[in-house]
């Protein structure tokens, strides 16, 4: 099987009231099944550099009666450029955006900078070279460097689809 947003999500815990951010929200897959499992009383900020791709997701959320579904055009790249203050989310989600940026020290800082103290991090990427994939994926043991030195401690690993890893840290 391909990658499953609502298997992969389930490693994240995810309850009534949190708040999670979606990095690189794309098509909104991750970013509708985090909204429907943090009910009314959460919040999900989904958060691209695309406004097409964010007006989609908006649109599919409200259709869906998912009101509690926050679209952000922002920089993942960057520090600050989420518009998220310190320490405001619980959770975290970075699915197939590794293999794509270029200064991928400035994500997982900026993913430190928000994250609460103790709260998680989905990992997602490609995991080998395929047809569907990039030519150069961003491997498991260099997403697991990465955040390590950021402050944060790994706490599963696991296949999460037929092209690719999950990865699941917690921020100390």
């Amino acid at each position: 099987m391909f990658s499953d947003p609502a298997v992969n999500i389930s490693r994240l815990g995810l309850t009534d009231g949190m708040k999670v951010i979606d990095f690189g929200a794309g098509s909104g897959f991750y970013t509708l099944e985090a909204a429907k499992r943090v009910g009314r009383n959460g919040r999900v900020f989904a958060v691209d550099v695309q406004k097409d791709l964010l007006e989609r997701i908006r649109s599919t959320g409200k259709s869906q009666g998912l009101n509690n579904i926050e679209v952000i055009w922002g920089n993942i790249e960057k520090i600050g450029g989420t518009k998220i203050r310190d320490g405001l989310v619980d959770r975290v989600i970075v699915s197939n955006v590794l293999f794509q940026v270029e200064k991928p020290d400035e994500l997982a800082l900026e993913v430190k900078r928000i994250l609460k103290s103790g709260g998680k991090v989905l990992v997602i990427d490609w995991s080998d070279v395929s047809s569907l994939g990039p030519k150069t994926p961003f491997s498991s043991a260099k997403a697991q460097i990465l955040f390590e030195k950021s402050g944060f401690k790994l706490d599963q690993s696991f296949g999460a689809g037929e092209h690719h890893y999950g990865l699941v840290f917690s921020r100390q």
